[in-house]
């Protein structure tokens, strides 16, 4: 085998471990989603539960999905960097010793697609990611509300009952 046909194998070898990549990134995806069902029923199940007569399963599970939101976007971001790191550091810099290259004219193709201002799939990815966080943000907020308006008033009462005694 001469130094192109194996060139040609590693390149080829390359690529398919990147499609690889990228179809765990899909399935990371699937994952995620999957989660964030899962908490809004469990949400949907056990809203009338509470623990140590102040602690919702609501606020529980919000919080829970608050953090499987960051920890997809911070996936989302790290694959998307992963993936650009596949293509230009690796897969066409091999790509410089052929003829036509293929993954270098379809960056190039999408750079200047993403230079137009349109989403691209990481960007959606992303987005349901932070719209979901705020969701959840929003019924956390909404169940610890109460809890700090109840510790407000307990505060205050025990400092105008220790006013009252001096």
């Amino acid at each position: 085998m001469d130094k192109d046909e194996l060139l040609l194998e590693e390149y080829k070898l390359y690529v398919k471990q990147k499609d690889n990549f990228v179809e765990r990134n899909f399935s990371t995806n699937k994952f995620y989603m999957i989660s964030i069902a899962v908490i809004l029923l469990a949400m949907i199940f056990t809203n009338e539960i509470v623990f140590m007569n102040r602690f919702s399963a609501t606020l529980v599970f919000s919080a829970i999905g608050i953090a499987v939101c960051a920890l997809w976007w911070m996936n989302v971001d790290n694959y998307n960097i992963l993936t650009k790191i596949k293509f230009t550091n690796v897969i066409e810099k091999m790509e410089e010793s052929f003829s036509f290259k293929p993954f270098t004219e379809e960056r190039k193709s999408i750079e200047e697609f993403r230079n137009n201002k349109i989403f691209m799939f990481s960007d959606i990815q992303k987005l349901i990611a932070i719209l979901t966080a705020l969701f959840f943000f929003i019924i956390f907020v909404n169940e610890v509300t109460p809890l700090f308006a109840d510790l407000f008033d307990k505060i205050y009462y025990l400092l105008r009952t220790f006013k009252s005694g001096i």
